[in-house]
């Protein structure tokens, strides 16, 4: 009988995060307010680091060294942060730059054999159901308008971190906004309506897509949410998914 070396190590359980990350990304958004609201430093700093351990906590829990000094290394930054004062103009430029990424993460897939709504179709559906008629036009056009919104929504936040009031960044500088927006309805756009607004378009989008394509059968919305969010880094990365 061969023994195992002894410098192997058991394997790990897989750990579902799932339940640890939800309650941080809630998390988010309300001290992003809290920090608006009472222009203190530690809630935008406290809500910069909730989101960054809910981004990296599978790999967090997998005990990797190289994730934890990561980890750490955006604590340091961040505490440098708030010691300058940026910590909050850091956290609301957290909607633009996830705004900007997906929609450059729809819009490389134009130009490819497999846009990413046909990936999506693909991973939930199968590949034979991409096949069927006016499916895969319906995920090229579905593709361009959320490259569109997602642009356009980057570019809405973008102005409303630049012309707050009074904490925008034209203000911060000393420079009058030539489209002065209340620094109440800034920062409620920025943490909560920029994310309204697309989980309203997503709903629509679904039942747009049940009334173009209802000569055939469709999985139900919570079913279409969940296999999206467990195969979403795939499709980012144009990797094959398969349904489940």
């Amino acid at each position: 009988m061969t023994l195992p070396p002894l410098s192997a190590e058991p394997p790990r359980p897989i750990v579902d995060t799932r339940r640890y990350v939800l309650p941080l990304l809630l998390a988010y958004p309300v001290l992003a307010i809290a920090g608006d609201v009472t222009h203190r430093q530690i809630f935008p700093l406290i809500a910069l680091l909730l989101l960054a351990t809910a981004l990296m906590l599978p790999r967090l829990l997998m005990l990797r060294m190289g994730e934890w000094l990561a980890w750490l290394a955006i604590l340091a930054a961040l505490l440098l942060s708030s010691v300058f004062g940026f910590a909050d103009l850091l956290l609301e430029s957290v909607p633009i730059l996830v705004s900007a990424l997906l929609a450059i993460g729809f819009g490389r897939t134009l130009g490819t054999s497999e846009p990413l709504v046909a990936r999506f179709i693909v991973a939930l559906e199968g590949r034979e159901r991409l096949a069927q008629p006016g499916v895969a036009r319906y995920a090229h056009d579905i593709t361009w308008s959320w490259t569109l919104l997602l642009a356009a929504q980057a570019l809405l936040l973008a102005m409303l971190l630049l012309c707050a009031e009074h904490t925008g960044v034209l203000a911060r500088l000393g420079f009058t906004s030539p489209l002065p927006v209340s620094d109440r309805w800034a920062a409620m756009w920025l943490h909560v309506g920029g994310y309204l607004v697309l989980a309203v378009a997503f709903a629509l989008e679904y039942g747009y897509r049940r009334w173009r394509l209802r000569h055939l059968s469709h999985p139900g919305l919570h079913d279409m949410l969940l296999k999206l969010m467990l195969q979403w880094p795939q499709l980012m990365h144009g990797k094959e998914a398969s349904p489940r």
